[in-house]
Parts: C-alpha cells; structure tokens; sequence
C-alpha cells in the first residue's frame, strides 16, 4: 500500500497594504535620520514628513483602484 496523498489545499495570499508599508518605512527613515549626524531642522522635516504621508496615501489609492 502506497502512501496516501493529500490534496492541496489552495494558498491564501494577503495583499500588500501599501500605505502600511510606506507609513512604516517612511517612519524608520525618519527615525535613523535623527539617530545619526547633526539633529534635522524640524521646518523641513514636518513638509517632509506630511509629503511622505500623503504620497504613501496615493499609492494606496491607486493600488486599490488597480485591484477593483
């Protein structure tokens, strides 16, 4: 007698939340930035940071809207 095989049950793959990943990498970056080197003027950092976000958001908007 052979050994019984199993069927395989299809993989369930998540989809990339976008605007997470850009969040997150957007917030390590800015994190090393103020770990190293001289500390950052917080007048560009705080355009840098809502440019960050809203550029993270329009990804997301846009991924969504290739899905669909």
């Amino acid at each position: 007698m052979g050994p019984e095989s199993q069927p395989e049950r299809p993989r369930r793959t998540h989809r990339t939340n976008w605007m997470s990943l850009l969040c997150g990498l957007l917030f390590i970056g800015m994190g090393v930035r103020y770990l190293t080197g001289p500390d950052p003027d917080a007048v560009i950092m705080a355009p840098v940071l809502v440019g960050g976000l809203g550029f993270a958001a329009f990804v997301a908007i846009l991924a969504k809207a290739v899905r669909r």
